[in-house]
């Protein structure tokens, strides 16, 4: 009699640990991925016997983002297509869709949904910045200008909007107002020029130009007026090593006083030595 009770005790317990009450379920989720099993040890519940993985859902916006992480940028100007045709006043939509297409070199699109962002939100300065830029990158430097100063008069608080424009003055030869927009870059981010200070929706300048020894020696009279004697050494020798010929003008020119001092920044102003003829 005994070894019958203990039977149907062991039979009981097998049944309450293996069966799930009625409308429950072990996997709360039936169609969710299970991670392959482990082997381990005699399991002592089923939470240990299966690993439920759960993946988080990405917005079509997220997923587009993340193709531009990858560069995939085909595939990120699908998603934000959609997206804009979804929603057509959406400007952070169709600026995006711009910028995908302007990574793929597709110039004449891009600028179409730049235009489109800014007129849905005349308040959106990384849309017109980035006119800006298709204008720049087409030497149109005129237009370039005009449309950073339209994101400035909504945006004065953008280092890479008066970096653009610095670009722009620059070609355009006038100098002057250059050094102006990079002062004023710098002061808003005194590392503007060490990183890439880009925002996510705004496309920074290529920084190509013509003449990158006279460039380098306006970005070191920038940091000049700026009081950042180490950055203008950097570029300083940077316009010496593009054989920028006006270079010694510094010595003369009241910008430079502050840093003149400095020994290193003799050293680079200082004429080279006439190389010994061999007899």
């Amino acid at each position: 009699m005994s070894k019958i009770r203990v039977a149907f005790l062991a039979a009981f317990l097998f049944f309450t640990v293996s069966i799930p009450a009625a409308g429950q379920s072990l996997v709360e989720n039936p169609s969710a991925p299970i991670a392959p099993r482990l082997p381990q040890a005699q399991p002592q519940s089923p939470a240990e016997t299966s690993v439920i993985v759960v993946k988080p859902e990405l917005s079509d916006e997220q997923l587009g983002d993340l193709y531009m992480v990858r560069k995939d940028y085909r595939e990120a100007a699908q998603v934000y297509k959609r997206l804009s045709d979804q929603n057509p006043r959406n400007p952070v939509y169709l600026n995006k869709l711009g910028i995908a297409l302007h990574q793929q070199a597709a110039l004449s699109l891009a600028l179409k949904y730049y235009e489109k962002a800014w007129k849905v939100d005349p308040t959106y300065a990384d849309a017109q910045n980035n006119v800006g830029t298709i204008w720049y990158q087409r030497k149109r430097y005129g237009k370039a200008i005009r449309a950073y100063q339209k994101a400035i008069a909504v945006r004065s608080d953008m280092a890479v909007l008066y970096s653009n424009l610095g670009y722009a003055y620059f070609g355009e030869k006038k100098y002057e107002q250059a050094i102006a927009s990079f002062r004023q870059a710098l002061a808003i981010d005194p590392q503007l020029f060490d990183h890439n200070s880009s925002r996510s929706g705004s496309i920074l300048q290529d920084r190509s130009v013509d003449d990158r020894g006279k460039f380098y020696y306006l970005l070191a009279k920038s940091f000049a007026a700026a009081g950042n004697v180490e950055r203008c050494l950097i570029y300083l020798r940077k316009a010496k090593d593009e054989g920028y010929k006006e270079l010694a003008a510094a010595k003369n020119d009241p910008v430079f006083a502050a840093v003149l001092k400095d020994p290193a920044i003799q050293e680079v102003l200082a004429p080279k030595p006439l190389e010994s003829s061999q007899p």
